[in-house]
C-alpha cells in the first residue's frame, strides 16, 4: 500500500533501490522449549522518525496528530498485507538449509515517542530442534527498508540447552562478497530487489548446538 506523496511502505510496488529508505532498530527473542525446540520467534521493530512520521500522516484519519487504536489497528493489519510475500522479513536456516515459519497471526502497531513500533510473533512452520547449526535473522530482500540489531543484546534466546552455545553475527560486507562472487552476477548489481543475496549481508543470531548431548 503506497503512503500519501508516493511513497511506499516497506515493499510491494517498489521501485529498484540500491539502497534502503526506511530504518528500523530490531530486538529478537528466540523462545526455546523445554525440549530443545525453537517455539517462538518474538520480533520488535523501532522505525525512523521520518518514516513514522509519514505513517502518522497517512494514517491519522482525525487529524488528532495521534493514532488511536482504531488507527494503529489499521497501520498493522497494512504492514501484516504488506510483508507477507516477503516472510516478514525473517529468515531462519538450519544447517544452511531455509526453515519455513508460520505468518503472525497479526501485528501490533504501537506509535512511542514520535516512532512506529511494531511488535509480532511467528512459529516455524515444522518442528524445529536445535541440534547442528540454526541461524535467526531480519532482512529487506527489496534493498528499500534496513533493518538491524544495534546492540548484541538486542537478540536473546529463552532457554537456551546445555552444550549449545550463542553469537551475534555481523558479515563483513568484503568478506560476503569474495566468498560469493559466482552468485553475486551483473543481474544482482542492476537491481538488488529481484534477489535474495542481501541475507548475505544482514546480522544474524547463530545458535551453535553440535556439542550438545
Amino acid at each position: 500500500m503506497a503512503f500519501a506523496g508516493g511513497a511506499a511502505m516497506f515493499a510491494g510496488a517498489v521501485p529498484a533501490a540500491s539502497h534502503p529508505h526506511i530504518f528500523a532498530e530490531a530486538s529478537l527473542e528466540v523462545v526455546v522449549t523445554a525440549e530443545g525446540a525453537v517455539d517462538a520467534l518474538r520480533h520488535v521493530w523501532r522505525f525512523d522518525d521520518l518514516f513514522s512520521s509519514t505513517v502518522l500522516l497517512e494514517f491519522d484519519k482525525n487529524a488528532d496528530l495521534e493514532l488511536d487504536h482504531a488507527e494503529l489497528e489499521t497501520v498493522g493489519g497494512v504492514i501484516h498485507e504488506s510483508l507477507a510475500e516477503f516472510g516478514y522479513f525473517q529468515f531462519v536456516t538450519a544447517q544452511g538449509k531455509d526453515v519455513s515459519m508460520t505468518a503472525p497471526d497479526k501485528i501490533v502497531a504501537m506509535y512511542q515517542d514520535s516512532q512506529l513500533v511494531i511488535l509480532f510473533e511467528s512459529k516455524p512452520a515444522e518442528p524445529l530442534e536445535l541440534d547442528g547449526t540454526v541461524d535467526f535473522g531480519v532482512y529487506d530482500p527489496t534493498f528499500y527498508t534496513a533493518i538491524d540489531f544495534y546492540n548484541d543484546d538486542s537478540v536473546t534466546v529463552t532457554n537456551l540447552p546445555d552444550g549449545c552455545n550463542r553469537a551475534v553475527v555481523r558479515p563483513d560486507p568484503d568478506e560476503a562478497l569474495a566468498m560469493n562472487q559466482q552468485s553475486l552476477t551483473d543481474d544482482f548489481f542492476n537491481d538488488p530487489t529481484g534477489n535474495d543475496v542481501s541475507k548475505l549481508f544482514a546480522t544474524r543470531l547463530e545458535i551453535d548446538c553440535t556439542a550438545r548431548g
